[in-house]
């Protein structure tokens, strides 16, 4: 309230009350604003750069590791152990390769109908001459290879 009385404004409530109804000034002081009026160029506020968690994140580089043929494990072995030492489970999305570290992560495409799938690598084999990757049953489904038991797949290495 201080500087309000110090340049000589009057509190909001007065200066509403003798406005008029539309909010419009009088015209009496729109002429004396108009004469006083300091122009001031408008200057933009400066734009921060975006946080590190909305940046865009690159896809992971790969590595082709070729194409070769899949099939899937199942029922018998759901529960058992795998050879890294986890129980076998069907719903999970993971897979067995016969020399790929314990934990790499693979992406498994069918060319066929397009499906890909994202699998960790946590058991060894197979152990069916001329396969490439077993699947667990969840992948083979979202692959389409539950018809036939197996399927050409192209495989990309995402993590080693």
């Amino acid at each position: 309230m201080l500087v309000v009385a110090t340049l000589g404004m009057a509190p909001l409530a007065a200066s509403t009350a003798a406005t008029p109804a539309d909010g419009a000034l009088p015209l009496e002081a729109s002429a004396e604003i108009a004469a006083t009026a300091e122009i001031v160029p408008l200057v933009e506020a400066p734009v921060a750069a975006p946080a590190a968690e909305s940046m865009p994140v690159e896809a992971p580089a790969t590595t082709r590791l070729g194409s070769g043929t899949a099939s899937y494990y199942a029922n018998k072995f759901h529960g058992r152990r795998t050879a890294n030492g986890e129980s076998f489970d069907n719903g999970a999305m993971t897979a067995a390769h016969r020399t790929l570290p314990f934990g790499s992560i693979v992406r498994v495409t069918n060319p066929a109908n397009g499906r890909s799938v994202v699998v960790r690598i946590n058991d060894r084999g197979p152990f069916t001459r001329g396969r490439m990757i077993d699947v667990s049953r969840a992948a083979a489904e979202e692959l389409g290879l539950i018809t036939r038991g197996h399927a050409t797949v192209d495989l990309e290495l995402i993590k080693g």
